[in-house]
């Protein structure tokens, strides 16, 4: 293992679930954009089981390090060095993807944010392509498990901005974006992977 390199123990847990997911999904996906990719765990994770895709790392600059870390250490040739990529800005890849994958972003993020990462995906994917989007979410405006409220609730405290976000907010932010939803699962750990195609 590289010193200093960034360990996420949730994605950890959450890499092979979120594979069983994804990968089926995937397979007819040549490449694919992760917005935030923190460590850079979860693109090793998928990149290394969705070798036919190009997945192409993201996030903000002062995150590349890590992700370079673990880049550097799985070698992998289908997974790309990070682009700065910050939602609020307007400078986003001027490609075209078949896919984009973020996981836990829209909590830690404002809600403007948000819109701002639905209406920038929107216009990179291509025709068809599919948003997968991991994390927790409120139903109804009530949490899913206490933990879920607990964790909440700590995000607020930190940044009134942040916080878990309403299921039907994202799906009609979703719509807007043209984009539908395609599937709802339920992941462990009181989380969910959304769905939406173009």
């Amino acid at each position: 293992m590289i010193s200093g390199k960034p360990f996420s123990p949730a994605c950890a847990r959450n890499s092979e679930p979120i594979a069983q997911l994804l990968v089926p999904l995937l397979q007819k996906a040549e490449s694919v954009l992760e917005i935030g990719s923190g460590t850079g765990q979860h693109a090793v994770y998928f990149g290394a089981r969705l070798p036919h895709l190009v997945w192409q790392t993201s996030d903000l600059r002062e995150n590349h390090a890590g992700i370079r870390h673990w880049l550097d250490e799985a070698a992998l040739p289908n997974v790309l060095p990070p682009l700065h990529l910050d939602v609020d800005q307007s400078a986003w890849p001027a490609e075209r993807f078949g896919a984009a994958f973020t996981a836990n972003t829209l909590h830690i993020m404002a809600w403007s944010s948000v819109q701002n990462m639905f209406s920038g995906v929107s216009r990179v994917l291509d025709e068809n392509g599919m948003f997968c989007v991991y994390g927790p979410f409120m139903y109804d405006s009530s949490h899913t498990s206490d933990s879920n409220a607990r964790f909440d609730a700590s995000l607020r405290a930190q940044n009134p901005r942040s916080g878990i976000r309403e299921f039907g907010d994202v799906r009609d932010l979703a719509r807007h974006n043209s984009l539908t939803l395609h599937a709802d699962h339920a992941m462990p750990a009181n989380n969910r992977l959304l769905i939406f195609r173009k």
